[in-house]
């Protein structure tokens, strides 16, 4: 009996020891079991963290010593502050060694960033601690940049540059930074009895809302001695200022903007630069631009943009408890834009402006030898300072309900010419031989029909004359019916032939944007009806202000058309470009009778008139029916004119269209005008 007692003793005794071993084992090897993850890995996790701006996950990566350490917002804010601050992108991390110690391992590694800066390279070394079966980091300052101790702080500075100046030919700034006038409440020195009222009388003043106002005031950064701004104003709106500088707590500084000081006068020319878009920014995010950047959003502004631009620099440094900078970590130089000198006379484009400021125009003047363009207009227009300095709402609302659409930039458009388009007709007639000068084409009376094809459809003028029915005459009275006689005896294909060798109906680049003249909505002058109204700038002809000059300019350049351009260079003669249009001879012709247009008292032209100089020109008044019934169109009005003697120092060409003249005196009416710009600038 004891020994069948001992057996079982024995069975227990075997079975306890089992249960021991393999709790020991059990523990034994959880104790060594290894983590499962490699510190390395968890290294380049929380870099990953710290591009996709996932401060919560890399602070879920610190071991529970580090986290007891240091706060979670305290971490969440200082890394967020320091890598945005930075604007880090393109963090690549390289694994040089791993040395692993029971449960903590070193990691020796090289971190390459991109920052506001620039490129920062570094070396370091960081720890980690197996924690609950997986490796965590040790995180200390020094994992953010090597040199970060706990007490020091990362500073980022940006470094300034200025946008390029756009200057006229004499160098006179029409766009650059220049003193402006902030305005602005100071809480503590207004009026307390009177606040609301003196608020209200700011807001108008400075075209502001109340709750625009208010709201400033009331922003969590504003006590009692701050400057709050409001608006900033031209320098110049003294008036305005004084006015303001009567009101309690109302303080005004100096600041430096980017000024137009012409205007009105330059606005549809140069443009305007505001804030970039997120769409702006999203095109143009690879080539350096950030949401503080600045940009040009029209006109020669946003043209000359990667010319003009200015690239701010950046330093990226560390300082200590007093500011003391420790050590630059990385710094990129602000690079200013380019200074661009235009072709443009101000006082060519200010008087231009001051004729036609309340009309719809466009004019244009160049040097027709060199195709410089001295001066560009669209009337009516904004003023570039309202956008730089900071558009109102109202101001917006204003501008751009307007009904004379003072936003539109005319002379980038199309009009239908009229007789200002005759010469080119004559000069396309002439250079294909289909008639010759001197070729009277008879007497038609004011009404005119080719045969009895045309039905109910007849050509009128305005006028009858007692001379022959030639070229010269046809211009000077400006015979519509000639020239309808003209284009018929060159052709519906050749006329196109001609017109498409002068670029009509395709876009011309110009230094000013694209412009288009076309003589056909289809592409085709498909009836004889249609081909004698296009003679005399009628039917579906259009042409652009800018391209009319053009035109105009191979009349005193051997039949040669110039490139037109703004940019101003030395000794421009040595590099024009001519296109030839039409014959030396033919261009002399239309020359000489262009001149007796204004010479000759029955000229149409002849009030533009000035002693003691040689004018060409031609006038030009186009209907603008909806239909046939339609007896109350609208009516532009051109002038084109050049100085035809070449001995002249002043070599100038202008072409202006005015819209709705029909109550104004037709083309009269811009012949009285741009006269009265030749006499302002003393042309003779």
């Amino acid at each position: 009996m004891k020994k069948k007692k001992n057996k079982k003793g024995n069975k227990w005794i075997i079975l306890v020891l089992i249960l021991l071993t393999i709790a020991i084992w059990m523990g034994v090897n959880h104790f060594w079991e290894e983590p499962t993850n490699q510190p390395e890995e968890t290294l380049k996790t929380y870099m990953a963290y710290i591009l996709d701006k996932n401060y919560e996950g890399m602070y879920g990566l610190l071991s529970k010593e580090s986290q007891s350490k240091i706060e979670k917002q305290t971490y969440l804010t200082r890394n967020q502050n320091i890598y945005e601050g930075i604007e880090i992108s393109d963090l690549q991390i390289n694994i040089v060694k791993t040395n692993k110690k029971q449960e903590k391992a070193e990691v020796i590694y090289q971190v390459t960033m991109q920052t506001i800066a620039g490129e920062i390279h570094f070396s370091n070394t960081s720890y980690l601690k197996k924690e609950e079966n997986t490796y965590r980091l040790e995180w200390s300052s020094c994992d953010i940049f090597p040199e970060l101790k706990e007490n020091l702080k990362i500073r980022v500075e940006t470094i300034q540059a200025n946008r390029g100046k756009l200057l006229d030919r004499e160098g006179t700034i029409l766009a650059g930074k220049q003193t402006a006038s902030q305005i602005g409440f100071v809480p503590k020195k207004m009026n307390s009895e009177t606040k609301q009222d003196d608020i209200q009388k700011v807001a108008n003043l400075l075209d502001l809302s109340i709750d625009t106002i208010q709201t400033s005031l009331n922003a969590s950064y504003v006590k009692e001695d701050t400057f709050v701004p409001l608006r900033t104003i031209r320098k110049t709106e003294q008036n305005l200022k004084n006015q303001l500088l009567e009101i309690k707590g109302i303080k005004i500084i100096d600041t430096e903007e980017r000024i137009y000081p012409l205007g009105e006068a330059t606005s549809h020319l140069l443009g305007y630069i505001q804030g970039i878009n997120q769409e702006e920014l999203q095109e143009k995010k690879t080539q350096g631009y950030t949401e503080q950047s600045i940009i040009g959003k029209a006109g020669l502004e946003k043209l000359y943009e990667e010319r003009l631009r200015a690239i701010n620099g950046a330093e990226i440094y560390i300082i200590d408890e007093k500011g003391n900078k420790i050590k630059t970590l990385a710094k990129t130089e602000a690079k200013n834009g380019e200074d661009i000198k235009l072709t443009i006379d101000s006082t060519l484009q200010r008087e231009l402006y001051e004729q036609y400021k309340e009309d719809k125009s466009a004019s244009i003047v160049i040097n027709p030898k060199t195709g410089e363009i001295l001066a560009l207009v669209s009337t009516p227009t904004f003023d570039s300072n309202d956008f730089s300095l900071g558009m109102t709402s109202h101001k917006w609302d204003i501008l751009s309900q307007a009904e004379g659409k003072p936003m539109y930039n005319r002379f980038l458009a199309s009009y239908v010419p009229g007789s200002s388009f005759k010469p080119i007709t004559g000069a396309i007639g002439l250079n294909v031989k289909a008639f010759t000068t001197e070729e009277d084409f008879g007497a038609s009376g004011k009404r005119w029909q080719k045969d009895e094809t045309w039905k109910d459809f007849y050509i009128t003028t305005l006028s009858t004359y007692p001379e022959k029915a030639n070229l010269q005459n046809a211009l000077i009275y400006s015979d519509n019916i000639y020239f309808a006689k003209v284009a018929l005896k060159i052709g519906a294909e050749t006329f196109a032939q001609s017109l498409q060798k002068m670029h009509f109906n395709e876009e011309i680049k110009t230094p000013v944007g694209t412009v288009r003249s076309s003589y056909s909505n289809t592409g085709k002058i498909s009836t004889e009806t249609a081909l004698a109204n296009s003679g005399y700038g009628q039917a579906e002809m259009l042409v652009n202000p800018i391209h009319m000059a053009m035109l105009y300019s191979s009349f005193v350049n051997e039949g040669n058309m110039v490139e037109a351009n703004i940019e101003y260079q030395e000794n421009k003669d040595n590099t024009v470009k001519k296109e030839r249009i039409m014959s030396n001879e033919v261009a002399n012709t239309l020359k000489e009778d262009l001149i007796q247009v204004v010479e000759n008292p029955n000229g149409t032209a002849h009030s533009a008139k000035i002693e003691g100089i040689t004018l060409a020109g031609k006038t030009g008044t186009a209907e603008i029916k909806t239909s046939k019934e339609d007896t109350k169109g609208k009516e532009i009005g051109w002038y084109n004119t050049f100085i035809a003697d070449e001995k002249e120092e002043k070599q100038l060409l202008i072409v202006t269209m005015v819209e709705e003249v029909e109550k104004k005196g037709g083309s009269h009416y811009v012949v009285d005008k741009t006269k009265a710009v030749l006499d302002k600038i003393n042309v003779r």
